[in-house]
């Protein structure tokens, strides 16, 4: 299992009977996994099979499972209210007798308010398992359509991250190469600085190469560079194994933020704090991109 991401959409159909019903699934980024289920009246049972199914296919995301459902007006069941239709005949009766009205058609009756009932058709309970047990299926469909979404966006993620990935070895390489240069820069800036205080430095060369070599090691940042050199190796580690990796490319971005933040605050070169400065720009990079990761 390669990389995924936490945003998609899936989508299934389904019918069965005079029954038909849509499921839809997506999701956005979250810290933690969220599922929230909306459903018609009389499908709130699925809201089980809902959550246990996000819960084996997915880690980390904001979900929301919803559904719908209708039947077809062949469900309907109608009938004919024969007391109300029998109160109207008899309250028209002294009428149609009295010759004040003419005797009422059976299409005029059925017309009146409440002579025509129409009710939803009842399922029996087997009917109603077996429509949710189908119902269910198609929920099952949308959450993996979800998850090839979520993975197709966890593969262009794997490549924009071996990317940064690359650039932040790259310029952790560079600050080597200029890291090296500075216990001279440091010694001469030193000489310069006691030959501007005391004038003729002779006979204090013991002393400016202990001080000198105090500051060195006080801007010795190797141990900076080998960390970051290891979180580089973690993070492809990471990027190219299974399972969800979020939460520890997570971690892993404050790392490598604080050796760049440790190497810019002992530099002693402007060149070098130039690469920690871009170090610290393509790490934050680094850690935008992760925030999509499950």
């Amino acid at each position: 299992m390669a990389l995924s991401g936490m945003t998609g959409f899936g989508r299934t159909e389904g019918a069965a009977g005079d029954w038909s019903w849509a499921v839809e699934a997506r999701s956005v980024n979250g810290r933690n996994l969220d599922v929230r289920y909306r459903g018609p009246s009389g499908f709130e049972s699925l809201e089980r099979a809902a959550r246990e199914g996000a819960q084996s296919r997915f880690q980390r995301g904001q979900l929301t499972l919803n559904v719908q459902a209708k039947r077809a007006d062949s469900g309907a069941q109608v009938q004919i209210n024969t007391d109300l239709l029998a109160l109207y005949a008899a309250a028209g009766a002294d009428l149609v007798a009295a010759g004040r009205a003419e005797k009422p058609r059976l299409d005029g009756l059925l017309a009146l308010r409440g002579v025509i009932e129409a009710a939803d058709a009842v399922d029996t309970p087997e009917a109603q398992a077996a429509l949710e047990a189908a119902v269910a299926i198609s929920l099952g469909g949308a959450l993996d359509a979800l998850a090839v979404a979520r993975s197709e966006e966890g593969a262009a993620l794997t490549g924009v991250l071996t990317g940064l990935v690359d650039r932040i070895e790259a310029l952790v390489e560079a600050a080597t190469a200029q890291a090296g240069e500075q216990p001279l820069v440091l010694k001469e800036r030193f000489v310069r600085r006691m030959a501007e205080l005391v004038g003729d430095p002779a006979g204090l060369e013991d002393r400016i190469a202990q001080e000198a070599a105090a500051l060195a090691v006080k801007a010795d940042v190797r141990e900076e560079l080998d960390r970051l050199i290891g979180h580089v190796g973690a993070a492809r580690t990471l990027i190219a194994g299974d399972g969800a990796a979020g939460r520890r490319l997570d971690f892993l971005t404050q790392e490598f933020m604080r050796e760049a933040n440790t190497l810019c605050s002992k530099s002693a070169m402007s060149a070098l704090t130039v690469i920690g400065l871009d170090l610290k720009a393509v790490i934050e990079q680094f850690r935008e991109q992760v925030q999509n990761v499950e």
